[in-house]
């Protein structure tokens, strides 16, 4: 038997394969013996399975990358809200501590596909609708390592033809943050821009589509923002206690760029204000797509005044709308948005080891939460400050990153390999690119499935082997029902691979039954992959 505590004073409920809605302020569910629980926050998914004393608090918190307000069970139960919640691991109970709003406890299944499934289909369906599908087919490149913030026509054209001169396909280019004069403002800035649609048109030349990043932040004592303000289109500061109607002082918030206003897109105005730009953008440069940066729910204060009533977590999804428009789309941080056409980006990742650790567990939790067409970070980590001197670079590091990203939905570079590698670490880096692409038509039959089922493309072991064991492992997943990928995430160049039931044919020709545990030395140029020919 199955009991759900919920505490408003002490209500007990108790049934067996039933479905429980509660709008209690705590539900505290009971793990069973053997159960282990996903989900809720992205960027802690190298933490999970959740373990006691795990806490974490949804509102108002993305834990900068994706969340939901689902957890999903082993045991094939799932925890459902429309709105945050709490939630902690404390003496072998699930406890959600919300403010009034109704929980789902579903018991329906009876491993994690199911969980997983069951909430899909009633809570985020698929939409049948697929980001631009060059996004999967060609690794992407991002100018941010190369530039940071000297965004300029000259070097991003140069970055290109480096791309091309050192013999790596053209895909989908990004150019990344200061390319205009202050946030807000929708136009190339002319001291680093003389040509700005001629450097868009030569990159389509090439044979790239060009993104181009944004934010939702308007730079304070501006021309925008002053024509934001008289029309109401900002948050607005609660301090004061005011209704919209009358506030009048905008809300400016502090991120990493800075103090900015914030655009409020729970006014229809303020949306189709913004949406207007995005599309002066693409008709004025011939832009592809935008990378839609920030937009973090603790971007958004409590106390902020809006033209509709939301919490933090809605501005975050309404901030996900925006890339329904442009199939060529890409987030970083966002809210309750899985089944939809959108590009979901993994946290910017340290230079390091045990951050390259995080990589797998992250993009399979994300498949976990209805974030199907997921980007692994950029290649050998996206914090810039990494690559400064090469005494800070490790050659293994970037090569091993390649290899990890090389079979997820997509990969994408960011620090010029042919400028940070040896002769022959770059070899290797280019036969990964080229392993991929042997792949892509079956990567490309998993993201078309996945738009109209929402299954995961990249799945942890448990997912599709339930209950043999394989919840806690982290360093290796499955692409679709096919294929065990098991890259090298460590400074050792070998390791363990746990195949679970079956028979199994690996990259090297060699044939094994299932389960077994092979210990391996791994070169730095494979990337160690099983096909399932049996799984009985």
């Amino acid at each position: 038997m199955k009991s759900i505590f919920i505490r408003l004073g002490l209500i007990i409920i108790a049934s067996v394969g039933v479905m429980y809605k509660t709008t209690a302020q705590e539900t505290v569910i009971p793990i069973e013996k053997d159960e282990k629980w996903f989900g809720g926050v992205v960027n802690e998914a190298h933490l999970m399975p959740l373990a006691e004393g795990y806490d974490f608090d949804l509102y108002g918190n993305t834990g900068t990358n994706q969340a939901v307000p689902l957890l999903v069970s082993t045991k094939g139960k799932f925890i459902w809200s429309e709105e945050p919640f709490r939630f902690a691991i404390k003496n072998n109970q699930i406890t959600i501590a919300n403010r009034g709003e109704t929980i789902t406890v579903d018991s329906l299944g009876k491993n994690l596909r199911d969980a997983y499934l069951n909430a899909s289909k009633r809570f985020f369906p698929s939409k049948g609708q697929l980001p631009d599908t060059l996004l999967f087919t060609r690794p992407q490149y991002n100018t941010w390592i190369e530039l940071v913030y000297n965004q300029n026509q000259k070097d991003i054209l140069t970055y290109a033809k480096s791309i091309i001169d050192n013999g790596f396909p053209p895909g989908v280019l990004m150019i990344d943050d200061n390319w205009a004069d202050y946030y807000g403002r929708f136009d190339f800035r002319p001291d680093r821009f003389s040509d700005a649609r001629g450097m868009v048109d030569t990159l389509h030349q090439m044979g790239f589509k060009v993104m181009l990043w944004i934010s939702p932040f308007i730079s304070p004592d501006t021309e925008v923002f002053r024509e934001l303000q008289a029309k109401k289109y900002l948050l607005y500061d609660g301090s004061d206690k005011k209704s919209w109607k009358d506030a009048d002082k905008p809300m400016i918030v502090n991120w990493w760029n800075g103090y900015s206003a914030v655009m409020d897109f729970t006014n229809p105005e303020a949306e189709k204000w913004f949406h207007d730009r995005l599309e002066y953008m693409v008709r004025t440069y011939h832009l592809d797509g935008f990378k839609l940066d920030a937009g973090d729910a603790d971007f958004y204060p409590v106390n902020a005044i809006s033209f509709r009533p939301a919490t933090p977590n809605e501005h975050s999804r309404l901030w996900g709308n925006l890339g329904k428009y442009y199939p060529l789309n890409e987030y970083r941080a966002m809210w309750k948005m899985g089944g939809e056409p959108l590009v979901q980006r993994l946290r910017d990742k340290k230079h390091s080891w045990e951050d390259l650790q995080k990589l797998i567990p992250h993009m399979t939790v994300a498949g976990l939460l209805g974030y199907q067409f997921t980007c692994p970070d950029m290649i050998g980590g996206g914090e810039f400050g990494s690559f400064i001197g090469r005494d800070n670079l490790d050659e293994e590091l970037v090569v091993r990153s390649a290899s990890c990203s090389a079979l997820m939905p997509m990969m994408q570079f960011s620090v010029a390999p042919w400028r940070v590698l040896s002769e022959d670490n770059l070899m290797a880096v280019k036969k990964l690119v080229a392993i991929r692409q042997q792949y892509v038509p079956y990567i490309m039959e998993l993201v078309r499935r996945s738009a109209e089922t929402g299954e995961p493309i990249v799945r942890t072991m448990e997912y599709e082997f339930p209950h043999q064991g394989m919840a806690e492992i982290q360093d290796q997943f499955m692409l679709g029902e096919k294929y065990l990928v098991a890259p090298v995430v460590t400074k050792e160049n070998k390791r363990k691979i746990n195949l679970p039931k079956g028979v199994w044919k690996s990259d090297e020709g060699e044939t094994f039954v299932g389960p077994k545990i092979i210990e391996k030395h791994i070169p730095i140029d494979r990337l160690p992959v099983f096909e399932l020919l049996n799984k009985e």
